[in-house]
């Protein structure tokens, strides 16, 4: 992948001081059905500790920091009387010329049964694999994936640059999150990927007229369809997204669920920058109004 060009633009925007946050209104494929919900994107750059994979917050280190393009995806909605709370973070070095990888993902899923937890680190040239779950088929796992692409880094990426989007054949690592809610074990697979102009009804840019490309990835052994749809032109907002799958699950030796396909959706609502970190008081609240993340489903 190629290195992302510090340019006057891209360090005014991402170095500004300010987290961009967008809110999406959702549709979740869980348990044979769509369930409403909303989303939040977070994305905003910060320095990392390499070895460490942690957040460098100024205390005395020997390791050299890099800086990191992190997002934090965020997902709320109720199946039945219970709900979920999910959340990803990824952390991908704005250099990729030093640091041609993504460093860590890490996701958690809270829900009323229990929770679990995934995370991928890179060590050497290898994703090293931790993960715990409630489920006794699932419990505590370690693992060692060859350091592929990471489907979950495609976010970061195309918020970098889109131009260093892997096409074609890819052997990739699937994402965290529709892994875990369909009880999959992380492992290498390949998918095809496409890049193409977007024109459909669905999603729309934050400026009307504004150009919006459709980064699609399909994997042909489990079924399932993910696009990403995104503004053409810098800073590359994302409109929104789409992950087709079955509602199959496997725990042990029994199977749950239908074949049926059914598609998360999540349509962007509101972007807003915002040093959000320091808004924690009652009076900064009328930010969460201004993004729109008043409850699960609502505009």
């Amino acid at each position: 992948m190629s290195s992302t060009p510090a340019s006057a633009e891209f360090t005014r925007y991402w170095y500004s001081g300010q987290a961009e946050l967008s809110r999406y209104q959702l549709l979740q494929n869980r348990y044979d059905d769509v369930h409403p919900g909303e989303a939040i994107l977070v994305f905003v750059t910060e320095d990392f500790l390499p070895g460490k994979q942690v957040k460098m917050e100024g205390g005395p280190t020997r390791e050299t920091s890099t800086s990191v393009l992190k997002m934090n995806q965020m997902r709320r909605f109720a199946t039945g009387i219970y709900d979920y709370s999910i959340n990803t973070s990824v952390f991908t070095p704005i250099s990729a010329g030093q640091f041609p990888r993504t460093l860590k993902v890490a996701t958690s899923v809270q829900d009323w049964c229990g929770q679990t937890y995934t995370q991928l680190n890179l060590r050497r040239n290898t994703y090293q694999l931790e993960a715990h779950s409630y489920f006794q088929q699932e419990a505590d796992q370690t693992d060692s994936l060859d350091a592929v692409v990471l489907e979950d880094e495609l976010w970061t990426r195309l918020r970098l640059d889109p131009k260093t989007l892997p096409l074609g054949d890819v052997r990739i690592i699937p994402g965290t999150v529709a892994s875990r809610l369909r009880h999959q074990p992380l492992h290498v697979e390949t998918a095809h990927a496409e890049l193409t102009r977007y024109n459909g009804p669905v999603f729309k840019p934050a400026q009307a007229g504004a150009a919006l490309q459709a980064y699609t990835l399909t994997y042909p052994a489990t079924n399932r369809t993910l696009r990403i749809v995104f503004e053409e032109a810098f800073p590359y907002l994302i409109a929104g997204w789409e992950d087709t799958y079955d509602g199959q699950m496997k725990l042990g030796n029994q199977t749950y669920g239908s074949s049926k396909l059914l598609t998360t959706r999540a349509i962007r609502t509101a972007t807003l920058k915002s040093d959000y970190w320091q808004r924690h008081t009652p009076a900064d609240s009328v930010l969460r109004q201004q993004l729109g993340t008043t409850g699960f489903g609502k505009p």
